[in-house]
């Protein structure tokens, strides 16, 4: 009889340890996402900023 038991809570915890590693790697996945989209749009307003200032100190 514990047999029977200890075979329908396995499936369980095999499906809840599977959940936990797949949540984990999304939040790195998107976790790194985020340090991308930050290098991009940190780059992005430096790009802004340069031509800014080119425009401003070559305007007559």
């Amino acid at each position: 009889m514990p047999h029977d038991h200890q075979e329908s809570t396995d499936p369980l915890e095999a499906l809840e340890r599977e959940h936990d590693e797949r949540r984990r790697e999304e939040e790195k996945r998107g976790e790194r996402h985020m340090w991308w989209y930050l290098a991009y749009f940190l780059f992005g307003i430096h790009l802004v900023a340069l031509v800014m200032i080119y425009a401003v100190t070559h305007a007559k």
